[in-house]
């Protein structure tokens, strides 16, 4: 590093520059007296490309907001009971509410969940399997989402699903069960697509970006001494000029050492009519802090998480964590975990007896308990409605298992 600028044209194994008259003349004719280079002017870096791969390993695996949108849909969604009904009645011990309860014999249901709303989250699919054991019992497996294609028919819709492991590939079957496999593929809205699903971190790949090069300058800023940028003067006392070769080899090494963020506030060592400026900033365009909170609320937008769950400052949308999370809860957890048993109820119900509808229980979530009481008084104090109709307002049925069912009840 110390011998980087005892002289430009020495390091760079060119001849001195050209002094005579003639020389100087066509020089100031054709460019400036000084030679001016921004330190931190350097080309941009790559963007994230929308691949589920790179958008896991720079979302999910490198950046903590879309690590925590991830994981508090994931775990909220599993965590909320599920419900059976054939027809109006509920039925607690029914075989398909037990095959998502303890799907196959490796996982949990809220396991289960976790990783299919996950992959949802992080690819727009979710793919899984059902497989009839010897015994007759259906066993419900996940596929990665980077390891299967989707298959359509002749009339362009899809029929199966091609699963890659290692160097071979299988098929399985979308729809009824046959052959004792069949698939069931979830995917998110994509107005692009008729296939694959569009994930919401696709719609904030920029601002992901944002937030990973915002943390990764200001690491190497510390790591290089939190030194400002400036600008690179040429300007000797005898009024000569650098040689065009000298001028590319000196921008050349200024790009490949000093810009980027991985070279931020790198030292120089300056000889031979180099002159150093530091050019300082204002705080507000140095602040890197709002920059990225700016980017992670972005993020959060996109995920439908309130920014208040996510400890990021400045949001004041909502007026408490309890209105927030209410938030959450209705916009985001409960239409994604509907979709999911709407899409389970129409896949199993063939093989359980047609008349199948699967539901989630809001009534044990504990982020809505303020909202439930709040329905429950409203509907406790309306004297015109009769007990039937009240439980049917609060999501019972209009007569307890029991009791007499005729009008004159």
């Amino acid at each position: 590093m110390a011998s980087f600028f005892r002289a430009p044209w020495r390091r760079a194994g060119l001849r001195a520059p050209d002094k005579s008259p003639d020389t100087i003349e066509a020089k100031m004719m054709s460019q400036p007296q000084g030679f001016v280079a921004l330190h931190n002017a350097a080309p941009a870096n790559g963007s994230t490309p929308p691949t589920f791969s790179a958008m896991a390993l720079q979302g999910y695996a490198r950046n903590p907001i879309v690590y925590r949108c991830v994981r508090l849909i994931s775990e909220a969604a599993a965590s909320v009971p599920w419900l059976c009904y054939q027809g109006t009645r509920e039925v607690e011990d029914h075989p398909a509410l037990a095959m998502i309860k303890r799907p196959n014999t490796s996982q949990t249901q809220a396991e289960f969940l976790e990783r299919l709303i996950g992959f949802m989250l992080l690819a727009g699919n979710g793919y899984v399997e059902r497989v009839t054991g010897p015994d007759g019992r259906h066993r419900l497996y996940i596929l990665r989402s980077d390891t299967v294609e989707v298959r359509c028919g002749e009339d362009g819709w899809p029929t199966e699903l091609a699963v890659r492991q290692g160097s071979r590939k299988r098929f399985i079957a979308l729809g009824d069960c046959i052959d004792g496999r069949s698939a069931l593929h979830l995917k998110l809205f994509d107005p692009l697509d008729d296939t694959y699903g569009l994930p919401p971190l696709r719609a904030a790949l920029a601002s992901l970006d944002v937030h990973n090069a915002a943390t990764v300058w200001n690491k190497a800023l510390l790591d290089n001494a939190a030194r400002p940028s400036g600008a690179l003067v040429y300007a000797p006392s005898d009024n000569a000029n650098l040689t065009p070769e000298q001028f590319e080899t000196l921008r050349r090494e200024l790009d490949d050492s000093f810009s980027g963020a991985r070279n931020a506030g790198r030292p120089l060592l300056l000889e031979g009519g180099l002159d150093w400026k530091a050019m300082s900033m204002t705080p507000s365009d140095l602040d890197f802090v709002e920059t990225k909170n700016g980017a992670a609320r972005e993020i959060s937008l996109a995920f439908g998480v309130p920014p208040m769950l996510l400890g990021i400052p400045g949001d004041n949308t909502y007026s408490n964590y309890q209105e927030a999370q209410r938030a959450f809860y209705r916009l985001t957890v409960l239409p994604l975990l509907r979709r999911l048993a709407d899409a389970f109820s129409n896949w199993l119900a063939p093989t359980n007896g047609g008349d199948l509808r699967l539901d989630v229980d809001t009534d044990q979530i504990e982020g809505l308990a303020a909202e439930r009481d709040s329905l429950w008084e409203r509907v406790g104090r309306s004297d015109f409605l009769t007990n039937g109709e009240k439980r049917q307002a609060v999501g019972y049925s209009p007569q307890p298992e029991g009791t007499d069912v005729s009008i004159n009840a």
